[in-house]
This record gives structure tokens, sequence and C-alpha cells, in this order.
């Protein structure tokens, strides 16, 4: 009997003109997000590789290695083609010294401020907008629909127990819409090597949860039209109440989410920390020029003194200075970005537990932990960058006999020309993306919530259609 039934739901979905515009565009929409992702992730490539091109050029002719001005860039990562997440949001250059903080910058919407309005075209969209209205679309009328236009009395002329009927209806409109969305799904991901676009075993892994937890949320609002249409009598009720709660979860919620948090939580901004460690910069700046007048009223230097030996004590001198005052300031420093971090991530769990009401959000949130685009790239990239700061101050201090905090020239002109830096000889800066089953974990919160809506929604409207008047 259940079998029955799914067949029937199944032939009468398909074989409406409203399910193959339906599936003709998701086709299309699908088809076009992959191919526009791959493209793009050809174009980051291409920015990235000529990017570090660039940074080693511009060292072309230099022979002091004090003079470098050197960058880091974030690589494109190959699920941001899908899902973007802050990818496009957050700084990919970092100019990279060795003393002081390091802060991304160069976003991709800076160079195309354009995507910064319109956005892209990706998986995640398609599947938070266009499908999840599609689900309603089919499903908004699955029960008082039917009893509108007879066929659910009819149905219930025969045999058919009211468990069952419902199962079917669930099971068998899902298929519908989910199976033939797996063909122009296939060959997306048939058009990401192909493309060019290198995906490795973990990032196919990673690819299957995310449609998968695409596939969750497209259930979510599936069972809660049905449960809808199963708490209304009329259509036209159910349609209305399902725009409702889609404005509602798509819209308004995750946008409230955020504005609640914010003020709950005060977290100082940028320009504020900037200024507090600014002022405490100069502050001790000042503190230093008293020393240095204090170290020559002192140490006042001699007529027989070589000349060498008064600016080798000098800068001695100066470097325990520019490493006591780089250690206070990163000691202030991290006290305020400690403070403002904690403040941060407080916000964010307020904003993010009120945006999990809204399956979009956590359908969102769970896609951007698969693709590795979430609020923790950001934090990823700059640890990445402090590690490799360490690197570079330790390289550039192996080739000059200091950090780059002070310099002094010794000595008169040099008879011989020095030679050039070799830029190639510079630390290699690489970025290195965690585990997947570190991806896959940071999702599970998210996945099981998705799951729980599909449950609790199934078994409303279970319940609701067994108390149903089918007259």
């Amino acid at each position: 009997m259940l079998r029955l039934l799914i067949e029937k739901e199944l032939r009468e979905t398909i074989g409406t003109t409203k399910f193959a515009v339906t599936f003709a565009v998701c086709a299309l929409l699908i088809l076009l997000a992959f191919y526009v992702g791959a493209r793009n992730y050809q174009v980051s490539q291409s920015e990235y590789e000529a990017a570090k091109a660039e940074n080693l050029k511009q060292m072309e002719g230099l022979t002091d290695w004090n003079q470098v001005d050197h960058r880091i860039f974030l690589p494109p990562q190959p699920l941001a083609t899908l899902v973007s997440g802050i990818s496009n949001d957050i700084g990919r250059t970092v100019e990279v010294r060795t003393r002081g903080e390091l802060r991304p910058q160069d976003s991709r919407f800076n160079a195309d401020p354009i995507y910064a309005v319109f956005r892209f075209l990706d998986l995640e969209f398609i599947f938070s907008i266009v499908l999840s209205l599609f689900a309603i679309l089919f499903a908004y009328d699955a029960v008082n629909g039917e009893k509108e236009r007879g066929t659910l009395r009819l149905a219930f002329a025969n045999a058919v127990p009211r468990d069952t009927y419902i199962m079917g209806k669930l099971i068998g409109a899902f298929l519908a819409l989910s199976v033939p969305l797996l063909i122009p799904i296939l060959l997306g991901c048939l058009l990401l090597p192909l493309l060019g676009v290198p995906m490795a075993g973990g990032d196919w892994v990673r690819l299957g949860m995310l449609i998968l937890s695409g596939y969750l949320y497209l259930g979510v609002f599936l069972t809660l039209s049905v449960f809808v249409s199963a708490l209304t009598e009329h259509s036209s009720s159910s349609f209305l109440l399902m725009l409702v709660i889609w404005i509602f979860a798509v819209l308004i919620i995750p946008r409230t989410a955020v504005l609640v948090a914010g003020r709950a939580v005060d977290v100082p901004s940028i320009d504020q920390i900037s200024y507090e460690k600014n002022r405490y910069n100069a502050q001790l700046w000042a503190e230093d020029r008293e020393k240095m007048n204090t170290y020559w009223r002192e140490n006042p230097p001699s007529q027989d003194a070589p000349r060498e030996e008064v600016m080798l004590k000098f800068r001695s001198f100066m470097t325990e200075l520019s490493d006591a005052r780089e250690a206070n300031a990163r000691e202030l420093a991290g006290r305020l970005n400690e403070d403002r971090l904690n403040r941060e991530q407080v916000q964010q769990r307020i904003a993010l537990s009120i945006a999990r009401l809204s399956p979009a959000s956590v359908f969102s949130l769970a896609s951007s932990d698969l693709a590795g685009t979430s609020l923790d790239l950001k934090q990823r990239y700059l640890e990445a960058a402090n590690a490799y700061q360490q690197m570079y101050e330790a390289f550039i201090r192996e080739k000059t006999g200091s950090s780059g905090g002070f310099m002094i020239m010794i000595g008169g002109q040099s008879e011989k020309e020095p030679d050039p830096i070799d830029p190639m000889e510079l630390p290699a800066f690489e970025y290195k993306q965690p585990e997947t089953a570190s991806f896959v974990e940071k999702s599970m919160l998210d996945l099981g919530l998705l799951l729980v809506f599909n449950l609790v929604f199934f078994a409303g409207a279970f319940i609701t259609f067994l108390r149903y008047d089918v007259r």
C-alpha cells in the first residue's frame, strides 16, 4: 500500500507542467552555480599567482633586506566556489613586517565592488532561497488541496490507513523533488575538475555532506508545508502562512539575531582599539627618546674611541629599547585584542543561538562550515600569518643582524657595490586547511538541528493528519 501511494504521489508531481518548469529552472541555476563558481576559482587563482609574482618582482634590484616590502596572500579555496561564506569579505593580503600587528586587507569586494551589492550565485543561495520556495510551492496544498479537489475523500473511500497515506505523501513528495535534482548536481560535480578546480578526497567528502545538508534543508520546508497544509482548511490559507514563515525564517530571524546580539554585548570597534594602541605607542616612543638623550649624557663619545665601536654600542642599546618597546606594545595589543575577541565571541554565540531558530540560518552555518568559509576562516588565516611573521623575523634577523626595528649605518661609503638580494630565499607562506574531520565535526550541530527540524515537522504533519477531517 505504501509503495502504491508513493508511486501515485510521484506520478502526480512529476507529470505536471509546474514540475517541468521548476525542474528546468533549478537545473539551470545549479549548473550555472557550479560553472560560475569554477570560473571564479580560475580567476581567483590567476590573481593569486599574479600577486605572488608581483610581490617578488618589486624586490628585484634591492640590496638591503630591511627595504623589503613583503606580502602574503590567502590562496583561493576549492569549495568556496560553491559556498562563498565570508571568503569574499575578509582581507586576502597581509603586509608582513618583523614587528607590529598584522591586519588582512584587500578583500574580493575591494577589487570587484559590484559583487558586494549583488553577491554571488552559489549553491547555498540556490538551496536556501530558490529550492525552499519551490518546496513550499509543491507541498503547501498537499492535504487541504486534496480535500478541495475531492480526491482525499475518494482515497479514503478505500481501506487506506491514515498513517500510511501521510507517509506516502511525505516520502513521495520528497523523492519527486530531490531525486531529479541529483542529475544537475552530479553534472555540476563533473564540471569542477574539468574546469580546473582541484578537488582532493576530503573536498569530495565535504561536498557530499554539503549536498546532504541541502537535502535536509529542503526536507524541512517540505515537511513544514505538509504540516501547515494539514493544520488549515484552505490551500490559500496554508500558502499565505507558509510565505510568512519563509520570510521570517530566511530574512527576519537572521537579521534580528545580529541586531539583538549587537545590543546585548558592546564590542569595541577596530578604530577604538587602534586609537588605544597608537596612543600607547606614542607614549613609548616619547619615553625611548628620553632614554636616548640620557644615554648620550651618560655616555658622551670620546675623541679616542673608534666611531665603529661607539655606534655598535649605541646600536645594541637601541635594539634593546626597540625589543622592549615591541614587547610592551604587544602586551597591550594582546590584552586589547583578547578583550575584543572575547566580547565578539559572546556576541557571536548570542547571535548564532537566536539565528538557529531559523532552518535557513542553520543550513547557511552548516554549509559554510563544510566549505571552510565560515567565521573561522579569518581567524585561521590570521593565525597562519602570525606564525609566518615569526619565521620572517628570524629570517631578517639572520640576514641583517637585527629584526628591522632600528637601523644604523656604520662606516663610510663602501667601495664595492652590495650584491642584490635574492627574493627566492624568503621563507614560503603556506596556508593549510584543517583536516576534513574538523570541518565535519564543526558542522554536526547544525546538521543535527536540520534533522531535528525534519523530525519535528514530520511528526507534526503525521499527528495532525491522523485527526484531520477528510470529509
